[in-house]
């Protein structure tokens, strides 16, 4: 008998949150290899949940933790460990570059929160703050990627789930996530973009030698792909790009959009960047068991929840 890949087969849960609803995925195998084994999904009534830098995220925390508990026993899976992810527009992401160097951590996010301080809209001493240093440039400077999110405002995710029975053993958002579907490809590339449209916020990261050079998320909300908001701030974020970065030029652009609009958004982004825009889809980066799905269309609104996952395997 074979026991041992039963008894230590690993598995991952990820849960993304949006107004929507909260979208479960129970992943197994390796981060080399992940399989999807199941997916659940439970909706939101209007508003249950509205994403908000500094205000209260859940209006209805019991209609909240009803809905995660009920996604969550769909999956006909005991554990309880979750990694989430939020929308990106509940924090904030950015890339900056600090003189010198840190005599230890607690230094160097007392140094970020001075730096910030002065441009953002909550208050920054009151915040969630991490860092990851990228690289040190030909200058000595630090190349830092920060993410900083209200303690209140990550506190009541945390408490919610904790009362509901859950255990959030990492909170992050969704640009992390959906660049970590796709990234044994864009690891291949010496330059590349990745431009998503998902849940009404666009985001566009560039990443160099595996590093992200530039980074800029934007809500658009209900506005259609065709809309010229769209291509203008595509076309804006790879402007100032250029600009500053003169000597760099994305060798591949990808997209990741839902299903329904996914031609037309590869094509704006095509024309926007002048190059060829291709399509990354989650079917392509998962391995479905025989009872998840399989096709792109169904998959497709649980493609940040597989990233979350995947952080856990």
């Amino acid at each position: 008998m074979q026991l041992s890949g039963i008894l230590f087969r690993k598995s991952s849960i990820g849960v993304e949150i949006s107004p929507q609803g909260a979208a479960f995925v129970l992943m197994g195998g390796s981060v080399a290899s992940p399989c999807l084994e199941r997916v659940a999904f439970r909706p939101f009534a209007p508003g249950v949940m509205r994403p908000s830098l500094r205000e209260m995220n859940i209006l209805d925390p019991q209609a909240f933790s009803d809905r995660l508990t009920e996604a969550h026993a769909l999956l006909l899976h005991k554990g309880t460990r979750l990694s989430v992810t939020l929308p990106d527009t509940v924090g904030r992401v950015l890339l900056m570059d600090v003189e010198g160097r840190f005599k230890n951590r607690s230094e160097a996010l007392d140094i970020i929160r001075w730096k910030l301080k002065k441009n953002m809209p909550f208050d920054v001493s009151d915040t969630h703050l991490d860092y990851q240093q990228l690289q040190v440039r030909e200058n000595n400077d630090m190349a830092l990627l920060v993410t900083l999110v209200s303690r209140s405002v990550i506190s009541q995710y945390e408490d919610l789930m904790v009362a509901a029975g859950f255990a959030p053993a990492r909170i992050d958002l969704n640009i992390f996530n959906l660049y970590r579907v796709f990234e044994s490809r864009l690891a291949l590339q010496e330059e590349c973009a990745l431009i998503s449209f998902y849940n009404g916020v666009l985001s566009i990261m560039i990443v160099k030698e595996g590093i992200p050079d530039f980074l800029r998320i934007k809500e658009l909300g209900d506005t259609p792909v065709s809309d010229n908001r769209v291509y203008r701030e595509i076309t804006n974020s790879l402007l100032a790009y250029r600009e500053r970065f003169p000597e760099h030029a994305p060798h591949k652009v990808f997209c990741v959009a839902a299903p329904n609009v996914a031609r037309e958004f590869c094509d704006l982004v095509g024309e926007a960047s002048e190059n060829d825009a291709l399509l990354l889809e989650a079917k392509a980066s998962v391995k479905p068991s025989g009872i998840a799905p399989a096709d792109q269309t169904a998959l497709f609104p649980y493609t940040a929840a597989i990233g979350a996952a995947l952080r856990n395997l």
